[in-house]
């Protein structure tokens, strides 16, 4: 059954993305990341520029399919994901709604900010998952900040 981690209390979702990509590489996980169309392009040119010792090896998803398959991170902006996927290991949702799909990876990641109506939305996601029985796990970001 698919795991589904919320992190929650973000500063800000590019940056915590670009962090937990450079993670999941260095541990050979691949993931697919699914937002908005000017968020999934901010976090396109961040992963080009935010560590000077860390390149994190990306591509949209309509790249030919040779280096779907070969690239690590796949940047996907519509709400449905494509049958040709080339991997479903960890689903990472920068967007604010549920990606149809979801439970074709072994792993969702919920990214959550400080703000208000994101918040409101992470609840609704959680519900409905915890409604369906996938098993939970919630990391606080603001207490690995204070830390």
């Amino acid at each position: 059954m698919t795991e589904v981690a919320f992190h929650f209390n973000a500063t800000e979702k590019i940056h915590y993305a670009c962090r937990l990509l450079r993670k999941a590489m260095n541990a050979s996980a691949k993931v697919v990341v699914m937002g908005p169309q000017d968020m999934l392009t901010a976090l396109d040119a961040a992963l080009w520029t935010f560590s000077n010792t860390a390149f994190v090896p990306h591509c949209m998803a309509d790249a030919p399919s040779q280096v779907l398959r070969n690239s690590p991170v796949v940047l996907l902006t519509t709400e449905t994901l494509p049958a040709d996927l080339p991997h479903h290991h960890v689903l990472l949702n920068l967007g604010h709604t549920l990606v149809p799909g979801y439970e074709t990876f072994e792993k969702v990641i919920e990214v959550v900010t400080l703000d208000d109506q994101d918040k409101v939305q992470a609840r609704a996601r959680w519900k409905h998952y915890a409604d369906r029985g996938y098993p939970l796990v919630r990391h606080d970001l603001s207490q690995k900040a204070a830390a």
